[in-house]
């Protein structure tokens, strides 16, 4: 699993553009950054929807005030569905990028892959938010449980970028 201290992956994730899905490296958006990028299982799901997104639409504003840059959410769903899910919650109004890791190999390359056949949910994401600077992972907030949304919430990445 990645660590603290860990670059990010040379993988690419889809954004839904203008023009259709693009791809975006993800280690290429994170060089000269801070950035925060969160991971739910599943667009749309209970607490996804619920509480992971509406805590970091909360908290944009403190992330700012910290200095991160860019505010990201990744699930493993395809781009069509996290450009919808973005525009469903405000999460997209709020300025929170939406990266679809449509084959989960960013997921599989943070060793964070996890399945749950009796809900439906395979090749999946942990849940976890992370603050990452200049590429290099400096907080990391894994949830044990994939149903929590503590550790991983806007105010509780927050909470360690102030300790």
């Amino acid at each position: 699993m990645i660590s603290v201290g860990d670059s990010l992956p040379d993988v690419s994730l889809i954004k839904l553009g203008d023009n259709g899905p693009e791809p975006i490296n993800i280690s290429e958006k994170a060089k000269d950054k801070k950035i925060v990028i969160f991971a739910v299982p599943g667009a749309f799901t209970a607490t996804c929807h619920s509480a992971h997104v509406p805590s970091f639409i909360r908290t944009k504003d403190q992330f700012d005030a910290e200095g991160v840059d860019e505010i990201i959410c990744v699930s493993a769903n395809d781009p069509f569905v996290m450009g919808a899910w973005g525009e469903a919650t405000g999460a997209t109004e709020a300025g929170i990028t939406m990266l679809a890791d449509a084959d989960s190999s960013f997921t599989e390359a943070l060793g964070m892959r996890f399945d749950a056949p009796p809900v439906g949910l395979i090749g999946r994401s942990k849940r976890y938010a992370m603050l990452v600077e200049n590429g290099v992972v400096s907080i990391l907030n894994a949830e044990e449980n994939p149903g929590m949304c503590e550790l991983s919430a806007g105010e509780g990445l927050l909470d360690s970028m102030k300790a």
